[in-house]
């Protein structure tokens, strides 16, 4: 497995660094849109997937750090300024969303979270003088870096995917860390995690304000590389999309935000060739992985080896029955 692993991330490398060079701008493009959605899925599957909370606000945070970012560069402030002032009002208001969830879990935290997501999306629409309301803000400059511009689609693209390298490094650190060991614990069984000495309360408002930087991270790229925002993307149907690609890829899977953005990304832009019906077969396509593997596209190795392990097993047993009766 740990060679399949390293293949894997190879191929994922090569794909990365190789094939954005050979595309026309609309492809550039897309590959830094999954990229984006690649870090707000990071940020969800750390609240969903590995601390077990039900989050259906994610795309709130996502359009918090727009808007901030935009905002501040309107006022003439650079991107370097605001992305830190919008990582830092994520946290803020992650760690005030997390306290619904020190009362009530499972759909009734979804719900709680999904009537936030709603609140911030009328914000967005209603209060023009801060946001454009339905105008949106437009003319969204790229940063630069170290003087290096980032204007072109494919510079803005290599920016991402470094960005996306430095955020995944920082979580999986996180995750070996015995914080990622009190996070799975929160998930698998809370009263089990207390009873060890896991603070419950801290360390489920921590996995939303983490998860909340994150999003506002992704939302802060968002604006600069689409350069205009208005308040449809960060709709609670973007929080939903953004929660199905965790629960595609494979939610406690480090790997899984990767494969769940593609899909819901890449897939659809791929099956346009079905026009009108394509919908309606990424949908149908959706229904039938949730069907098949509920756990998600990355555990199907999981389910592979739990398979092999019951045949040997069962030849084991069988072996042993064989032998008995031979000595009876």
């Amino acid at each position: 497995m740990k060679k399949l692993h390293l293949a894997g991330l190879v191929l994922a490398a090569v794909v990365m660094l190789g094939v954005p060079p050979l595309l026309k701008s609309y492809g550039i493009y897309l590959f830094s849109y999954w990229l984006v959605f690649i870090i707000a899925t990071m940020g969800l599957n750390l609240t969903a997937g590995y601390a077990g909370q039900k989050s259906l606000g994610h795309a709130a945070f996502f359009g918090i750090g727009a808007y901030t970012v935009a905002i501040l560069m309107q006022a003439g402030l650079s991107f370097w300024v605001g992305l830190p002032i919008a990582m830092l009002g994520c946290f803020v208001i992650g760690l005030a969303i997390g306290f619904p969830a020190l009362r009530v879990q499972s759909i009734y935290l979804a719900f709680a979270t999904l009537g936030f997501n709603t609140a911030v999306w009328l914000v967005m629409r209603n209060e023009e003088w801060l946001t454009g309301g339905t105008f949106g803000i437009n003319n969204i400059a790229r940063p630069s870096f170290f003087g290096l511009s980032l204007d072109s689609h494919l510079a803005y693209y290599y920016f991402v995917l470094g960005m996306t390298m430095l955020l995944a490094a920082l979580l999986w650190r996180l995750l070996r860390s015995p914080w990622g060991k009190a996070f799975t614990a929160l998930r698998d069984n809370p009263i089990r995690a207390e009873s060890l000495g896991v603070h419950v309360q801290a360390y489920t408002l921590l996995s939303f304000a983490i998860g909340a930087v994150y999003a506002g991270i992704a939302g802060a790229l968002f604006a600069s590389l689409v350069q205009f925002i208005e308040p449809a993307p960060f709709s609670v149907g973007a929080s939903i999309m953004m929660y199905l690609m965790v629960v595609v890829g494979g939610p406690g899977y480090f790997f899984g935000p990767v494969v769940g953005a593609a899909v819901g990304v890449l897939l659809p832009e791929w099956l346009r060739f079905a026009q009108a019906w394509y919908l309606f077969v990424f949908g149908a396509a959706v229904i039938v992985l949730m069907l098949w593997l509920p756990d998600g596209l990355l555990s199907i190795p999981d389910k592979l080896r739990a398979k092999r392990m019951a045949r040997e097993a069962s030849a084991q047993r069988s072996a042993a029955a064989a032998q008995l009766g031979a000595r009876t």
